[in-house]
């Protein structure tokens, strides 16, 4: 399998760690920023659903990396479902930013919303790319997905020691969009980033063809990250603009990150 461009730059099988039940979590460790730093490895995490961990995998994130803070980004409903095993980690801070208020058809994984959703495309009421193209601004630009992402930088600059993780259930979309952001602060080059984002299919086991997923629910596609850029560059001038003026997170701020999870 040809290498993508964050494997070639270094960031090593886009930094999959082998978990039991944890089958799209993930290590930014490893990857490059632009100033020649990579990030520090066992500092940023992202992942899909933690109630799948083995007893295994949660010692594993509680010794071997240190996990201080939780972000978990899924709806009410699926929190109720399937609830973060935070138990299992003494001194864990736990924060819940909810990207959307109700369930979001395709990307909010309740069993009600799916089921829902399911109907809509047997009917033939909906195709799911274009249902999927369709949300990816939304996630960025309504009020709650700002206060979300905005909440997200400041828990993670105010978590100073151990790893940080953020979720959704999938770890693909609503988290997907979470380390594009973070990632982008960090100087990361945009076609790591992207490569970054469509690792998701190579952890699912999804056929990729053009760059469109053979399932475009539980897969990713460049078409959807791409209505996300769009969206940003004419509201706010490119994704830094958005980071910057929609989420608070300035150059000093983007400094301090860079600090504290970048190394030489």
């Amino acid at each position: 399998m040809a290498q993508d461009a964050a494997q070639l730059a270094g960031h090593t099988d886009n930094g999959i760690i082998a978990f039991e039940g944890l089958p799209n979590t993930r290590d930014l460790g490893g990857m490059p920023a632009q100033d020649g730093r990579r990030i520090r490895s066992h500092r940023l995490l992202r992942s899909g659903l933690l109630a799948r961990a083995t007893d295994t995998d949660l010692v594993r994130l509680r010794d071997e990396y240190d996990l201080r803070l939780d972000i978990d980004l899924r709806t009410n409903e699926e929190c109720s479902e399937r609830p973060d095993p935070t138990d299992a980690f003494p001194g864990l801070r736990f924060v819940h930013l909810p990207v959307f208020e109700e369930p979001a058809a395709g990307v909010s994984r309740s069993q009600t919303d799916m089921d829902r959703v399911r109907g809509q495309i047997l009917r033939g009421e909906v195709g799911p790319a274009q249902l999927m193209i369709t949300l990816y601004p939304h996630m960025l630009l309504d009020d709650c997905g700002i206060a979300a992402y905005t909440t997200f930088f400041r828990e993670i600059l105010a978590s100073t020691e151990g790893a940080v993780l953020w979720h959704c259930t999938a770890g693909k979309d609503r988290c997907g969009m979470a380390s594009v952001f973070i990632e982008c602060a960090l100087g990361v080059p945009w076609g790591v980033i992207e490569a970054d984002y469509m690792a998701t299919n190579r952890f699912y086991d999804i056929a990729v063809e053009d760059g469109i997923p053979a399932d475009p629910f539980e897969g990713v596609d460049r078409r959807y990250l791409a209505a996300a850029v769009d969206a940003v560059d004419r509201e706010f001038g490119g994704m830094l603009g958005y980071i910057e003026r929609a989420l608070g997170v300035d150059a000093e701020a983007r400094a301090e990150l860079r600090a504290r999870y970048l190394h030489e």
